[in-house]
């Protein structure tokens, strides 16, 4: 009986205690799951399991794993989420793979991404022909977002989190200098102090950071 007792005390306590932790790590869709977080909440119910199937080892020495696993992927959250940089590191930046009709043989090699799964992606979403579409983006999920040519004008970011993408200046057909001259019109002298910046009916929108206080 008081085997029973422990098995349905550990399992409430692993249930809630998983829940806190998934819920702590931040809301993102499971098809946005980057490698890193797929492989984290692999683990932690892998130990999940064992702590509940182990009762010679110290239940604490049993989830101390889950706490570290959850420390680990909270600290990464923190650093990516201030910077850019460590972002593409370890998420990926999305890629374009169709641009105005044309498929990126390139950049599908690159990503080790090849035509059937390009055709069936745009059969999936209704999709006739390549040649309608002005970009296909592959996201880090493995996603493809359209944007055919008949639709609405995707606006690429300039300007993330301080970080200046070149990439897409060069999609746009203008260069650094242009971005600087224009950024310093507004009083902005370095792009370190933009949260946000696009380029939308041949005007640049700018949107600065918070300042701390």
């Amino acid at each position: 009986m008081q085997e029973y007792v422990i098995i349905f005390s550990r399992t409430i306590f692993l249930y809630l205690l998983v829940l806190l932790v998934f819920r702590l790590m931040g809301k993102r869709e499971l098809g946005e799951l980057s490698i890193l977080d797929i492989a984290v909440y692999v683990l932690i119910a892998e130990v999940a399991a064992i702590a509940l199937d182990n009762f010679e080892k110290s239940f604490m020495k049993s989830i101390l794993p889950i706490l570290i696993l959850f420390s680990i992927q909270y600290i990464n959250a923190v650093f990516i989420l201030k910077n850019k940089r460590i972002r593409d590191v370890i998420d990926g930046d999305p890629a374009i793979v169709v641009r105005d009709g044309i498929i990126l043989e390139n950049e599908m090699k690159k990503q080790r991404y090849n035509l059937d799964d390009l055709f069936q992606q745009l059969r999936e979403q209704g999709i006739s022909s390549v040649q309608t579409i002005a970009f296909a983006f592959l996201e880090q999920s493995g996603k493809l977002s359209i944007y055919q040519k008949d639709g609405p004008t995707f606006i690429l970011p300039l300007i993330v989190d301080g970080y200046l993408d070149k990439k897409h200046l060069r999609l746009i057909g203008k260069t650094e200098q242009w971005l600087e001259e224009e950024l310093r019109t507004q009083g902005i002298f370095s792009a370190k102090q933009v949260f946000y910046c696009s380029y939308e009916n041949g005007k640049l929108y700018v949107q600065l950071k918070a300042r701390k206080n």
